[in-house]
Parts: C-alpha cells; sequence; structure tokens
C-alpha cells in the first residue's frame, strides 16, 4: 500500500499559455518521487491527462488506490481531489497535458451547444486510470502532443489544435463504455464543484453566495459551512481570487486600461481591484503588467492550502 494521505487538500490553478489549445508539463522535473513529503490531497481547475513512462507507485482518487506504472495513462476531470505516490525510494516519470474542457468543446460545437454539453458531461463523468496496452489510440495521440510540444516544428500549435478533439472523445468513449465511477464517495470538494465551475463561467458578474448554493443544491448556510471547510476561505474571496487570476490573463492578452480589466472580471471599483490584486499576488496590477515574468511564477503556483472536514 501507498503512503496514506492526511486530511489536507489543496486547489491548484493552471493557465493555458495564450493562443494555445493546451498546457504541456513535461520535461525532467517531472522525474521526482512523488508524495515524498506530501501529506496532502489536490484538485485542479483543468482536466489533467497523465502518461506514466516509468516508476511504480498508487495514484489516489481520494479514498480509491490504484497502482500505476509504465504505460499507465490517467484522466482527471477537474475539482476531483488526487494525488500521485510513488513507492518510496523510487522514482516515477510522468508528463501532463492540461486542457480546458468546456471552452475547447462549445469552440468545436459552437452551433450546437446541447450536443456540447453531452460530451463535456460524458467527459467529465469519472477520474480514470488506464493502460496505454488497454488503448493504444489514447496512448499514441497523448504521446504525438507531447512530440509536437517538444519539437515545435512549423504549424505545430495547428497539428495539437487537430488532435486535441480526438484526444477528448476517446475519453468521453472510455468513460461512456464504463460505469462504474472511481471513487463512489461523494466528497465536500465535489460537493461544490458546481459552484466553482459556476464562479469560473460567471465571475465578471456580481455572484450571490445564494447562487452558487443553488448551483449546488444546498441551502445557503450549510453552502457556506461546506465551502469553507473545503477552500479555507469565503465563496467571496475564492471568487476574488478567480477574478484576480482572469485579470492577470486579460492583462498579457490586451491593452485594455486598469479600470476597464477591473470591470471585466467583476471589480465594481479600481480601489476594491488594486486591493484585492495585492492580496492575492503581492504586488499591484501595473506592477504585474510591466514585469509579468517577475510574478508569472506566484500566479501559476498559486495554492489555497485547506483542511477537510472529517
Amino acid at each position: 500500500m501507498g503512503k496514506k494521505k492526511k486530511e489536507k487538500v489543496e486547489f491548484r490553478y493552471y493557465e493555458i499559455p495564450q493562443n494555445e489549445p493546451l498546457l504541456a508539463r513535461m520535461g525532467d522535473m517531472w522525474i521526482m518521487e512523488y508524495g515524498w513529503q506530501v501529506d496532502f490531497l489536490h484538485f485542479h481547475n483543468l482536466l489533467e491527462i497523465g502518461y506514466c513512462y516509468y516508476g511504480e507507485g498508487d495514484m489516489v482518487f481520494d479514498d480509491t488506490v490504484c497502482r500505476f506504472g509504465s504505460g499507465a495513462i490517467t484522466s482527471i476531470p477537474a475539482n476531483y481531489i488526487h494525488t500521485t505516490n510513488s513507492d518510496e525510494g523510487t522514482l516515477g516519470s510522468w508528463e501532463y497535458l492540461f486542457i480546458d474542457v468546456e471552452d475547447t468543446i462549445n469552440t468545436f460545437y459552437k452551433d450546437n451547444l446541447t450536443f456540447a454539453q453531452e460530451i463535456i458531461k460524458s467527459i467529465n463523468k469519472r477520474a480514470f486510470l488506464i493502460w496505454e496496452e488497454k488503448n493504444e489510440t489514447l496512448g499514441e495521440i497523448i504521446k504525438i502532443i507531447f512530440r509536437e510540444v517538444r519539437d515545435k516544428k512549423k504549424f505545430y500549435l495547428e497539428g495539437i489544435r487537430g488532435l486535441v478533439l480526438p484526444l477528448l472523445m476517446e475519453i468521453a468513449r472510455i468513460n461512456e463504455a464504463s460505469p462504474n465511477k472511481v471513487n463512489n464517495r461523494v466528497t465536500n470538494v465535489m460537493q461544490i464543484g458546481p459552484a466553482l465551475d459556476y464562479v469560473s463561467l460567471f465571475y465578471y458578474r456580481d455572484i450571490k453566495v445564494c447562487e452558487l448554493a443553488a448551483s449546488c443544491h444546498m441551502s445557503e448556510s450549510y453552502f457556506r459551512k461546506i465551502f469553507e471547510i473545503c477552500m479555507n476561505m469565503t465563496p467571496l474571496e475564492y471568487t476574488n481570487m478567480i477574478r484576480i487570476q482572469k485579470a492577470c490573463d486579460f492583462m498579457k492578452k490586451s491593452q485594455d486600461s486598469m479600470s476597464m480589466i477591473a470591470q471585466k472580471v467583476g471589480f465594481e471599483t479600481q480601489t476594491t481591484f488594486n486591493r484585492n490584486f495585492k492580496k492575492f499576488l503581492g504586488t499591484t496590477p501595473y506592477q504585474w503588467k510591466n514585469h509579468p515574468d517577475n510574478y508569472e511564477g506566484k500566479l501559476l503556483n498559486f495554492k489555497i492550502s485547506a483542511q477537510k472536514g472529517c
């Protein structure tokens, strides 16, 4: 058995580079003893697809454990609690793709959003670990994408865009072919998943806590309690954090004024925007825009340490 995880959970935010179809995390930095000195599970804001080159250990989906090894492939939806533990004293080599499922599918099927939602539901149905020998098509698509990212030959981004849809469709097929979920226990974080999705989609609105509670089919008081247990912050603090992350994205992609960006992401005043920006990233919006490379790590690696309820 692998190392048992404690009662903490982390949220990890990943940002897809501008004008690119996905985020690839590759290279020697992902060769490590996974789980060493880590006593928590985590979840993130994007679909994570992982490929194991070598190493053995346990993939922990909340309270369910699956063995991994060379040729293991994982698909883990956003807001799904998990972690990876190498066998003690051994190294594992993984590489990862992060994809915004909703944005990708809705773009491909913008003229048929009902069908798009059906596919999105299938992709996000469950987390799974599958061996490449059981689905060579999935493994081949993933490895071609890694190769395209690594080699960066002419038209490589166009090549990757052409591969993302069949990759997601293969995941949808796998999920629909197997009705059994990896984890049948509904966790606190999964309970508030609809609220996290709601904030991600409508951060620019004046979001009321009652709206978030309704998306999770909870009373407002119970929702507040569960949310703060999971996220170690209030729903408003979480919403403002997402707004700041979106503001950084706007600053990199446009020449809009700070006041316009503040309005775009849902802050009523420039003062409120500046205060929250400094709170989460430790610098002002103007400093970040003038020297984004100095602060990029603070955005991409921003984490919320949260304490799970008993």
